[in-house]
């Protein structure tokens, strides 16, 4: 009995160095307890249970509007963070996402243009790289995508299939997300499941530092949770 607790002691300790080892480098964006280093339309954003919660349940948004992290305007990074997705009534609609090299273009709503890492309830668009206010779709889930300086998408490869990959998508419950952004080269995993992976050559449009922020789409009630937010700038 003794040499079970030992080596399930040991085991515990080696999972956490792993762990811990993983996560070297990386700065808490959140502190769990409240707002703050974030800002936006206080109203749909609030902390519950450790989560940045947005709602319009109670308070439908005007147009999309985003909750915008305050400490930084990242270039190259990897950003970590939890998320978790519903509808709030049986139109059954959630729409949501990660901005990231991003800006803010209204101000009085809190109002973000740029490169999103896009998630929804539905079966479409969770993992795919959308451009809010710009581009739109320039990669769907299990693309590999070179946009031409012209601004012509070229699917070059695939990740795997779309429906296969959204099998690894939990509804509703809680799924990791991760992206990672490096010179033009930018890529998005879900729950250790690679996603996109895009190369953005249009030099007029691609951008290389900016704001992040999460995103609540305007339209039907919806509630949208992250936690566990972290970034580590890449060399």
């Amino acid at each position: 009995m003794k040499k079970t607790l030992v080596t399930a002691g040991l085991l515990l300790l080696m999972a956490q160095a792993v762990s811990l080892k993983a996560e070297e480098g990386f700065a808490s964006m959140f502190n769990g307890t409240d707002l703050t280093g974030w800002d936006g339309v206080r109203e749909l954003w609030s902390v519950k249970d450790g989560a940045i919660v947005g709602s319009t349940v109670a308070n439908p948004a005007k147009e999309n509007t985003f909750l915008v992290w305050t400490n930084g305007q990242p270039a190259d990074f990897e950003m970590r963070c939890s998320f978790k997705i519903k509808p709030g009534s049986a139109a059954g609609f959630a729409n949501s996402g990660i901005q990231y090299r991003s800006k803010v273009v209204k101000p009085s709503y809190w109002v973000v243009a740029g490169y999103q890492a896009d998630m929804e309830a539905g079966p479409n668009y969770t993992g795919g790289l959308y451009e809010e206010k710009g581009r739109g779709i320039l990669a769907k889930r299990g693309e590999k995508v070179l946009i031409h300086a012209d601004g012509k998408l070229e699917v070059t490869g695939s990740l795997g299939d779309s429906a296969k990959l959204e099998d690894e998508i939990r509804k509703g419950e809680w799924n990791d997300y991760v992206v990672i952004a490096r010179g033009n080269h930018l890529q998005q995993f879900i729950n250790g499941k690679a996603m996109i992976d895009v190369i953005d050559e249009q030099k007029d449009k691609a951008a290389f530092s900016g704001v992040i922020a999460l995103q609540l789409h305007a339209g039907p009630p919806m509630v949208v949770e992250f936690k566990d937010l972290r970034i580590k700038e890449l060399k």
